[in-house]
């Protein structure tokens, strides 16, 4: 390589991603590796932003580009086979994956996410019936204005998200990497200890209020049809798409006080700093009927109607941009990995893959771009971030 090259090269996000797998422990002994672990992972993700859907065929494409690999290391042994795949990844610890991609993320990307959705996903053909697993279920944080993936925590058998969603924040709030941001989460998150983590954080939340906390929603609905009108705010909008017209109504108001008044009866829900709730009526023109919708918020951020109904409808890009993607384009639901830590380890580089692909300045869809990458080492090369002739 020319030196103009090898400065690019280590200005490049692909330096800091080998850095990154480098920093992650090998579990096999050192005098037996003849594939180090930063050549296994870097050829994953490769192959997974290749349209690879599983290990042997990221091996086959591995020996049939050995060549674009060895540009970045050195690949003394060539590739592994899919079988030997397989077991490496999993035995490659999670949560320092998760550790890594993390930290990769916010070295490659280093700008603070303005909003951050959180939900979670799960692998439906990853539970093994012999052993009586689940599938795995990951909870992911995603940028909806940047449409990044910030970081994944599995859900633990016999649990649910509210075990998994803390242990993320702190993750993310690490160095005031939350610091100024509104965290949106579904209801399932709306208690006093999430909350209190989220502004620990030094991040505000913003928190559906659904079934699960029958008592606030009836409050906030009566409070909403008893309110004067010079104490709301309101903002409309009208979306036309996907064979539908959809009018929505954003209603706010920071009167809040009434949340904070004295405990009425045990176990009354409390969220702390609390200071706006939100109410979004929304009317969808649909072929052969009309379907009307009222959903409730509450957010310890001062919202104006408006940038509430940005953050509301936000929230859904986690859906739309992340896992629907990862179902359709990376075929996340079909995949059959069972054993050790591979459905999680696979999950962590379709994360890596998605956010690699969608960087990549091009008006293809991400489908697409996966499958030119195929095709164009060069392309590739773009989308790794560093382009070599």
């Amino acid at each position: 390589m020319s030196v103009a090259i090898l400065e690019g090269f280590e200005k490049s996000r692909l330096k800091s991603l080998l850095d990154y797998f480098g920093d992650i422990e090998d579990p096999r002994e050192p005098w037996r590796v003849a594939h180090p672990l930063p050549e296994v992972l870097f050829l994953v993700v490769c192959g997974t932003i290749c349209d690879c859907e599983d290990y042997d065929l990221i091996a086959d494409w591995g020996a049939a580009h050995l060549d674009f690999l060895r540009r970045y290391l050195p690949y003394h042994h060539g590739v592994p086979g899919g079988r030997w795949l397989t077991i490496l990844m999993n035995r490659i610890d999670p949560a320092l994956f998760s550790e890594c991609f993390t930290a990769w993320v916010r070295e490659t990307w280093p700008d603070k996410p303005d909003f951050i959705a959180i939900d979670g996903k799960t692998s439906r053909r990853s539970h093994d019936r012999s052993i009586g697993r689940a599938p795995l279920h990951l909870v992911s944080a995603f940028a909806t204005t940047q449409r990044l993936v910030l970081g994944q925590e599995a859900v633990c058998d016999k649990s649910n998200e509210t075990t998994a969603i803390p242990v993320l924040l702190e993750r993310l709030a690490a160095n005031d990497g939350l610091k100024g941001a509104l965290v949106s989460i579904d209801a399932i998150a709306t208690n006093a200890t999430i909350a209190t983590a989220v502004r620990d954080a030094g991040a505000d939340y913003l928190l559906a209020v659904k079934a699960n906390q029958p008592t606030l929603r009836r409050d906030i609905e009566r409070y909403f049809n008893d309110a004067p009108d010079e104490t709301l705010d309101n903002s409309h909008d009208l979306d036309k798409g996907h064979g539908r017209i959809e009018e929505r109504s954003v209603t706010v108001s920071r009167e809040t006080d009434w949340l904070s008044g004295d405990r009425r009866f045990p176990g009354e829900l409390r969220l702390p700093g609390a200071t706006t709730i939100i109410r979004v009526s929304s009317r969808a023109e649909l072929k052969d009927r009309c379907r009307f919708e009222t959903r409730y918020y509450i957010s310890s951020a001062t919202l104006s109607a408006e940038r509430a109904a940005h953050a509301v409808r936000g929230h859904w890009l986690v859906e739309n941009a992340l896992h629907w993607t990862l179902d359709v384009v990376f075929k996340d639901d079909q995949s059959r990995l069972r054993k050790g830590h591979g459905a999680h380890n696979m999950a962590i580089v379709r994360h890596f893959a998605i956010n690699l692909v969608r960087a990549m300045k091009d008006n293809r869809a991400i489908k697409r771009r996966r499958k030119v990458a195929g095709w164009d080492a060069d392309y590739l090369a773009s989308i790794l971030g560093h382009l070599t002739r």
